[in-house]
């Protein structure tokens, strides 16, 4: 389990962090998911209880993953300006946050979704990709690059973590 949850933190990190923070993560959920009374034990300090909708071994990962690879956010401008930032001032937008305010939420998902796969184009762009459950917010999501979404969605599927493409998931949705 810990080498599959490296290798999906490697990929939605995209590069965004040290080797030895994603092994440090992975290493402690994977002890979270193996012995979650025994991992609480040994972490006092840990604010998870059993009302929490997705395993102490995901909520480790989610909480560990720095502002830079997930965001979190109740409106989706809110979100597209903390992902804008993640990319520092050297990245060009043409999508601006208040473009999204007033949209509904498929125009503003395609929107950035369109955004998102013009950047870095050697990888096929990024794609938009909700992440676990949001506890607290309306909004969780990930940036992962386009061609390594098939294997991030077959991570995500074998350690049970809810994921799907923020755009493509919700139109299908909506068109069925």
């Amino acid at each position: 389990m810990k080498n599959q949850l490296s290798e999906l933190i490697t990929c939605i990190s995209s590069g965004c962090m040290e080797a030895e923070e994603i092994e440090r993560i992975a290493d402690e959920a994977a002890r979270a998911y193996a012995d979650a009374e025994g991992f609480l034990r040994d972490n006092p300090d840990v604010n998870y209880d059993d009302s929490f909708p997705i395993p102490l071994g995901e909520w480790v990962v989610v909480g560990s993953l720095p502002e830079t690879v997930l965001f979190q956010a109740d409106r989706l401008d809110q979100l597209f300006e903390q992902i804008q930032a993640s990319f520092g001032p050297q990245v060009s937008f043409t999508l601006k946050p208040r473009q999204l305010a007033k949209t509904d939420l498929l125009t503003a998902l395609r929107r950035i979704q369109v955004q998102l796969s013009a950047l870095y184009p050697e990888k096929g762009g990024y794609v938009l990709l909700d992440f676990s459950v949001p506890l607290d917010d309306a909004f969780q999501a990930v940036l992962v690059y386009a061609e390594d979404l098939p294997r991030v969605l077959q991570l995500c599927a074998e350690l049970g973590i809810q994921a799907a493409a923020a755009y493509a998931s919700r139109s299908e949705s909506a068109a069925g």
